[in-house]
């Protein structure tokens, strides 16, 4: 392969890394269920944002609040191959949804794709600067997609976020 070709695959894979650096820290923020049996139920979740040794990839775990109940949530994805894989909630052997692909679309936007069963759907993240991210999780109905949850999530530590000068 020649070296121009080498050059573009790592920089291919710097805005997937950029962007998994910024999703580290701790993050806080409401939440709103906006569609089905329980649409309007608001909470808020604290989530600690972390990247995987040696692997491209995130883990947001923590948990979300709904008056005096509290629920475990995490999501937890890497790249495999050429692909993301992952799991949303403890994944489908568990109560929560395989993330079975999906792709970077730049250093300030992630679409992964959701499953469990016959529910598809997506699960979107982005962060529109160093100190807010917006998750989304949308699922499939009648080839359409409807939004099912929505977070605004501020950051509440004080890492350091920017983008990596080139060699």
């Amino acid at each position: 392969m020649a070296p121009l070709a080498l050059a573009g695959k790592a920089l291919g894979a710097e805005p997937d890394k950029q962007f998994f650096r910024s999703v580290e820290g701790k993050w806080v923020g409401p939440g709103e269920i906006v569609a089905g049996k329980y649409k309007g139920t608001k909470f808020t979740c604290n989530f600690n944002g972390t990247t995987p040794d040696g692997k491209t990839g995130m883990t947001l775990d923590g948990d979300c609040r709904v008056g005096v109940f509290t629920q475990k949530m995490s999501a937890t994805v890497e790249r495999k191959g050429r692909d993301y894989k992952g799991n949303f909630m403890g994944g489908s052997s568990g109560n929560g949804l395989d993330i079975i692909g999906g792709n970077v679309v730049d250093a300030q936007k992630v679409v992964f794709t959701i499953n469990r069963n016959q529910l598809n759907g997506v699960m979107q993240a982005r962060i529109p600067d160093d100190n807010s991210m917006t998750v989304t999780v949308a699922v499939r109905v009648n080839k359409q997609l409807v939004p099912v949850i929505g977070m605004s999530l501020k950051r509440v530590d004080t890492v350091e976020v920017g983008s990596i000068a080139p060699n």
